[in-house]
């Protein structure tokens, strides 16, 4: 293990790990994950994922699946419940409008965004800035990150400069993630009512696991069948998980992380399974997605975060006084905006967006 940024005392009942995992859950960002888009608004539906949710579902199947093949669960849950924490209100609509905004002064990229909560933005200690997580963790949080930021973050980024794999966790994690919205995101827009069941089943994949739950219950309809019918989508995704990276790992045999940094990918998918998740995005994006009703509320929110940066641009006295810089300097000014945006629950931006533009809020 690489360790943390400044030094601490092991803990005598907790690996490093698991303490990761509970500075995470206790700190502020995890707790607005409650209201911040997935797919739908919050206020649109109790039922309705949210990006906590979200955590919670891929830190569970990232354990199930850690734990088959024989990997370090608690470093797969920390990674897991950490790695949305910089998202944006409004879902990825959000993070695209205030990457837009923010063209001039380094973008902004949510999962960046992510490590720069646990690294700097959240105020929990006195000796030091933001959690103070372990590399392992924090490495595992940046799932993309473009070269010129890599090279100013300096050793957890330099794998994207060195086209080099993370650790075989946050491998997993990235295909939790997959698992987890994938399966979800049918469930929300199947309640929604924006998809059909018959639309789906012109999904093959859907389609077999579909019969299968019909073979299993007939004249099962209705919600039960929903279930069933992801219940089976998300094994059939974590078993040929499991049984495709047992094989890679058992055929590279990497004696450590430096091996499994040089090998392809070890945590992955087989062609066939890969090519079912594929052709399920590709339904979601063009059918749920792009659904004319969630393009509304991306339209409304898109207008949302782009006044709102745009204002605090052209008048910082409009800001907290934590968000003011001192100096006076574009730049620095342009990214506490966008860390005071970027935390923001999907309920508080409208609020504040209401307060600045309505003479009816205060």
């Amino acid at each position: 293990m690489r360790g943390r940024r400044y030094p601490e005392a092991a803990h005598t009942s907790r690996s490093q790990f698991q303490r990761d995992r509970d500075r995470i859950i206790h700190s502020s960002a995890f707790r607005r994950l409650e209201y911040k888009t997935q797919v739908f608004l919050n206020h649109e539906g109790d039922l309705f994922r949210t990006r906590l949710t979200h955590s919670l579902e891929v830190a569970q199947v990232g354990r199930s699946i850690a734990r088959n093949l024989r990997l370090n669960e608690d470093l797969v849950e920390a990674i897991s419940l950490a790695h949305d924490l910089g998202h944006t209100p409004f879902g990825h609509v959000g993070q695209d409008v205030l990457n837009e905004c923010m063209k001039d002064h380094g973008g902004f990229e949510h999962n960046l965004q992510s490590l720069r909560v646990v690294d700097e933005l959240e105020e929990h200690y006195g000796a030091y800035n933001g959690l103070n997580l372990m590399f392992e963790t924090r490495e595992g949080i940046l799932k993309h990150c473009s070269l010129h930021n890599a090279r100013l973050l300096g050793p957890v980024a330099i794998r994207f400069i060195e086209r080099t794999q993370p650790s075989l966790e946050a491998q997993l994690t990235n295909l939790a993630d997959e698992i987890a919205y994938n399966s979800h995101d049918i469930d929300d827009g199947l309640r929604s009512g924006l998809i059909t069941i018959e639309q789906l089943q012109q999904v093959d994949f859907f389609a077999r696991l579909y019969r299968d739950v019909q073979q299993a219950f007939p004249g099962l309809t209705g919600r039960r069948a929903i279930y069933e019918t992801l219940r089976r989508l998300i094994t059939a995704l974590a078993d040929d998980l499991i049984v495709t990276s047992s094989a890679l790992i058992a055929d590279v045999a990497p004696r450590s992380l430096d091996e499994v940094r040089q090998a392809p990918p070890l945590i992955r998918f087989s062609d066939p399974i890969r090519k079912d998740a594929t052709e399920l995005k590709r339904f979601l994006r063009e059918n749920l997605y792009r659904h004319y009703q969630v393009n509304r509320m991306r339209v409304k929110a898109s207008r949302i975060v782009r006044e709102l940066f745009e204002s605090f641009m052209a008048e910082p006295v409009l800001l907290p006084p934590d968000y003011h810089d001192k100096d006076g300097d574009a730049g620095r000014q342009a990214r506490k905006i966008a860390d005071y945006i970027a935390g923001m629950t999907d309920r508080y931006a409208i609020r504040e967006h209401r307060r600045l533009f309505s003479l009816d809020e205060l």
